[in-house]
């Protein structure tokens, strides 16, 4: 993350964010690349459970040049003995241009996961860790609302498991939206697990898709905030509202 600064491998950035971080680290760092694929093909052999999601993918030659690594780090063991599958791999689409190339991604990838944080950050330009802008940074903004949707739109039409994972996928009031999308998977924290699978359970899939339909056409947040509260409300799901 931009916030994170890796403990073996220190260096300093004006804006860490826009930086090198992500799949763009790693392809300029290929020796501790390969040691990473390495371990992770290892540890699943006989298991066979292993799926490898790249993070901060914007270009096609990004995936391109993982494919490469990761056919020779499946041949290295093959040659050492070592059973190897070639694993499912997937994307989170967290910066923008990710959205617009999920066409040309689609042929080499398995899934994706939709980073809801990073994409509302760079969507609405605004650094959570600013004291001066943070109170701006909103899930449940309009923007970020159409651009989820039309990523899972986009999904669907690739024939792309999609997930999303960040604070959105544990905000009951944003799952409500989620719902209606009906997407594939939602990652959280345990400690946000019960309550969501209380509102999954307990809200009609047909409530949540007409709640989305009328919140696609409002303009900010706070009306399209009153109107998932008033949804929970009438179905008994109060005690969500934070």
């Amino acid at each position: 993350g931009g916030d994170k600064n890796l403990p073996y491998y220190r260096f300093s950035e004006e804006n860490p964010y826009l930086g090198w971080r992500g799949i763009r680290f790693t392809l300029d760092n290929r020796p501790i690349f390969m040691t990473q694929v390495r371990a992770m093909l290892r540890a699943a052999e006989g298991i066979e459970n292993l799926q490898i999601m790249l993070p901060m993918v914007s270009r096609v030659d990004e995936l391109d040049a993982f494919s490469a690594l990761l056919e020779d780090a499946c041949e290295q063991l093959r040659t050492e003995g070592c059973h190897i599958l070639k694993p499912p791999v997937g994307i989170m689409v967290e910066v923008p241009a990710a959205v617009n190339l999920l066409p040309f991604f689609a042929s080499r990838i398995d899934f994706i996961s939709i980073g809801s944080n990073d994409l509302t950050q760079y969507l609405l330009a605004i650094d959570r860790n600013n004291a001066r802008v943070s109170h701006l940074f909103d899930n449940l903004h309009p923007a970020v609302i159409s651009e989820v949707y039309r990523i899972v739109q986009q999904c669907r039409l690739l024939d792309l498991p999609v997930s999303l994972c960040g604070e959105m996928a544990a905000d009951p009031l944003a799952v409500v939206l989620l719902l209606g999308m009906k997407i594939d998977a939602l990652s959280m924290s345990a400690y946000s697990l019960p309550k969501i699978k209380w509102l999954i359970r307990m809200l009609p899939v047909e409530v949540a898709e007409k709640t989305l339909l009328e919140a696609l056409k409002m303009e900010n947040e706070t009306h399209l905030r009153d109107l998932i509260k008033q949804v929970l409300i009438k179905y008994e799901l109060g005690d969500l509202i934070g």
